[in-house]
């Protein structure tokens, strides 16, 4: 495999990390926000990854990188609060809050993290390698 490759598969995870904590910061950013029906209520929202399979078949010898096919929003019902007293609440006297879990979240996040830390160490280890070969090349 060339390093040029681990390069390319690194920045395609380092990429892929960030939306994923892009949408997990949004999903916190929202998680105590309220609204009056269903509809307009904020849905916890997670990207879709898929390896490039393809490249991976066509050339056993380059690694797979990462691509993200979309955000989805979560499936996963909302919170329905009886609170006849806020300014909010539909005509039955509910509110309806987001179906995100703060725990789920921050356990995405600090994974999110650590795989985006992972992939800069991967580059920065090739980069220490590019170095080296071309120091070779001096008759260093």
């Amino acid at each position: 495999m060339s390093l040029f490759n681990i390069m390319k598969i690194a920045s395609t995870g380092m990429g892929a990390e960030s939306v994923r904590l892009n949408s997990t910061a949004s999903n916190i950013a929202n998680a105590n926000s309220v609204s009056s029906s269903y509809e307009d209520t904020y849905k916890a929202r997670h990207p879709v990854f898929a390896a490039a399979l393809q490249e991976a078949n066509a050339d056993m010898t380059k690694g797979t990188g990462v691509k993200v096919l979309g955000v989805v929003e979560s499936n996963k019902p909302l919170q329905v609060e009886y609170a006849p007293g806020n300014p909010l609440a539909d005509e039955n006297g509910y509110i309806y809050k987001p179906n995100v879990n703060i725990v789920e979240e921050m356990a995405d996040m600090l994974s999110a993290s650590k795989g985006y830390e992972t992939n800069v160490q991967i580059a920065d280890t090739t980069k220490r390698i590019f170095r080296r070969v071309l120091q070779l090349g001096q008759g260093q």
